[in-house]
């Protein structure tokens, strides 16, 4: 278990990387949605999609760059229990949320991925912690 210093540092850059991811996501989903018309739900998906591929190759480098050559596996192992991990609460939490935030709650399609996005983010930092770069 590291310590609270090095947890507080890794925390601030998943969040760091996270930020850039938003962005990606937000972009293409704006793209999608709003430049060629595509149903919120599959663009969503994709955009989710995008960010995943984004922040894991981020997280390798940047975020737990000091435990790749420790961590058990290599990074496909990691790649793929990111996926599991992150892509399960990601994609799955953002499209259960999704139409929650949009259809009953009408928030504005972009600002509803935002706070998906938010809702969803301690869950992702501690998979990633434990069960991906553990």
């Amino acid at each position: 278990m590291p310590d609270f210093k090095t947890l507080a540092l890794r925390w601030l850059k998943f969040n760091a990387v996270g930020l850039l991811g938003v962005g990606l996501q937000l972009a293409i989903l704006a793209v999608l949605v709003g430049g060629s018309g595509m149903d919120y739900l599959p663009a969503t998906a994709l955009a989710v999609e995008s960010a995943l591929l984004h922040n894991f190759l981020w997280h390798e480098r940047f975020t737990w760059a000091d435990r790749i050559q420790t961590a058990t596996g290599g990074w496909v192992r990691r790649f793929i229990c990111f996926h599991a991990a992150n892509g399960v609460i990601s994609l799955g939490g953002n499209l259960l949320l999704m139409p929650i935030l949009v259809q009953v709650l009408h928030l504005p399609i972009l600002l509803a991925n935002l706070a998906s996005i938010a809702i969803r983010s301690l869950a992702n930092f501690a998979a990633s912690e434990e069960l991906v770069f553990g």
